[in-house]
């Protein structure tokens, strides 16, 4: 997961930013399964999003949201939680 998940979040930014926003929306899904079956790997893949206030206004704002959708899991790990609400923070 880490390998095929990653490389796609993290190695095809095109594709993932891509302007109907489907890429911040297989991230979220991604993250809160993988969180179920292990915390550490979903941490590294939720870290794809914490630069998030580098880019364009209406592309920051669509992965901000992702992360508060991400945050609002009331079965997330302190794990992803913690990667999350760093990236909402900084």
């Amino acid at each position: 997961m880490r390998a095929l998940v990653g490389a796609f979040v993290n190695g095809n930014l095109a594709e993932f930013h891509a302007g109907d926003r489907s890429g911040y929306d297989f991230w979220v899904e991604q993250v809160l399964a993988l969180d179920r079956l292990n915390p550490q790997t979903a941490a590294r893949i939720a870290r794809a999003l914490d630069r998030w206030r580098k880019f364009t206004p209406d592309r920051a704002d669509a992965m901000r949201a992702a992360l508060e959708r991400v945050k609002a899991d009331t079965a997330l790990s302190p794990d992803v939680r913690e990667i999350v609400v760093k990236a909402l923070e900084n």
